[in-house]
């Protein structure tokens, strides 16, 4: 039986043999003992795998959704963890109707690919096409480091920094050369240091000396307080990108995504906030 259709080789044979007559085309190679693809089929199986699971995924979400809405959401661990979690039993207690099933993805994705009705994810409206956003919250960013590597450097002021390892984030290649302009420090060429792909381990590295970490405010408040890394700028800078909930045009006509955006908006910040 094969473990992944649930089907007898017999049967899966059969159907292959219907798929082959309507498409006039030879899909298996049947020279050997063993059913092997041809090429074409290989080639025509990998084209519409992502349109068959669009498929599957809107007729699991028919089946599955309760009368008020089920609502699936893509987050960031970061912010989902520190910004979107302390708020969601809130938005629990108001709408008990709805069950928000999460997953967390780092780079942004097709919506309706993966079967998503929304994210919560970060950067400009426009890296979304064919999508309508509210933004949440813009990014503001502080270089943090260890207590004792702050100790064994002499850093008075921005500009030191750039004699010191900078950790980088995946996800932001260009946001030590955007926080050094905003603090009108020239750089010349690429900034190099060692490159992380999230929050979490950029965080731990800081904090185990090994550089100089740009990281979001409200990522480092508690570490801050705690003593376990120091600021060394007196203020977060914005950058320019945001947090934002983002949903395929048309699809706010999910009864459990109105729900979640307008329990939303009131948390959300202003999207030309002053002072910048």
């Amino acid at each position: 039986m094969d473990l992944d259709l649930d089907l007898t080789q017999g049967a899966v044979s059969r159907q292959l043999q219907s798929l082959e007559a309507q498409l006039g085309v030879e899909l298996a190679d049947r020279s050997h003992k063993q059913l092997a693809l041809t090429e074409n089929a290989v080639e025509y199986a990998s084209e519409i795998r992502l349109a068959l699971n669009t498929i599957a995924q809107a007729s699991l979400r028919v089946q599955q959704e309760p009368i008020a809405g089920t609502l699936h959401l893509a987050i960031l661990p970061a912010f989902g963890m520190r910004w979107l979690m302390p708020r969601l039993p809130d938005f629990s207690r108001l709408h008990p109707d709805v069950t928000v099933n999460m997953a967390t993805r780092l780079r942004p994705f097709s919506l309706t690919g993966e079967g998503f009705d929304a994210a919560i994810h970060y950067g400009k409206p426009q890296d979304w096409p064919e999508t309508e956003a509210m933004l949440l919250k813009h990014e503001q960013l502080i270089p943090v480091c260890s207590p004792e590597f702050q100790a064994s450097r002499r850093i008075a002021g921005p500009k030191d920094m750039l004699a010191c390892p900078l950790l980088h984030i995946q996800t932001r290649p260009t946001a030590w050369a955007e926080w050094f302009s905003a603090v009108d420090v020239q750089t010349e060429g690429q900034l190099e240091g060692a490159t992380y792909d999230q929050f979490a381990t950029i965080n731990q590295a800081a904090q185990h000396g090994l550089g100089v970490a740009l990281m979001p405010d409200y990522l480092v408040e508690q570490d801050l307080a705690t003593g376990k890394l120091v600021a060394l700028y007196d203020r977060a800078i914005e950058t320019g990108g945001g947090y934002y909930l983002v949903w395929v045009r048309g699809r706010i006509r999910n009864a459990g995504l109105v729900k979640f955006r307008d329990w939303l908006a009131p948390q959300a910040q202003a999207e030309d906030p002053l002072p910048r």
